[in-house]
């Protein structure tokens, strides 16, 4: 059975930078995509970054601010965030994206205020 944990949520200032990591119960291949999702209360679960391979794709709302990447080896998926806003707000989720299989963990809350 594939899990996802997140972790590295918690409380930052506006401004502030956090990073998420997301650790796989089994091998992470190239071709797996790789992507966190959040959700806002009220709203939708929404993508904010994947990477397949080395190709990386984000929201808009946070190109420049946060980045995604990879550790296949060490099984592991990190989200660097960077001057954070209120708006980022949310649960942030990871998910692991091939063929059939589409797995999500169970969530990281981020909340962002002074």
């Amino acid at each position: 059975q594939v899990q996802l944990v997140e972790s590295g949520g918690g409380l930052v200032q506006p401004g502030g930078s956090l990073r998420l990591s997301c650790a796989a119960s089994v091998n992470i291949f190239s071709f797996y995509t790789m992507g966190w999702y959040r959700q806002a209360p009220g709203n939708e679960r929404e993508l904010v970054a994947d990477i397949t391979g080395g190709v990386t794709n984000y929201a808009e709302s946070v190109k420049g601010r946060f980045t995604i990447s990879r550790d296949n080896g060490k099984k592991l998926v990190y989200l660097q965030m960077n001057n954070l806003k209120p708006d980022d707000t949310a649960v942030y989720y990871c998910n692991l994206r091939y063929g059939q299989l589409d797995i999500w963990g169970q969530g990281a809350q981020v909340t962002v205020s002074t």
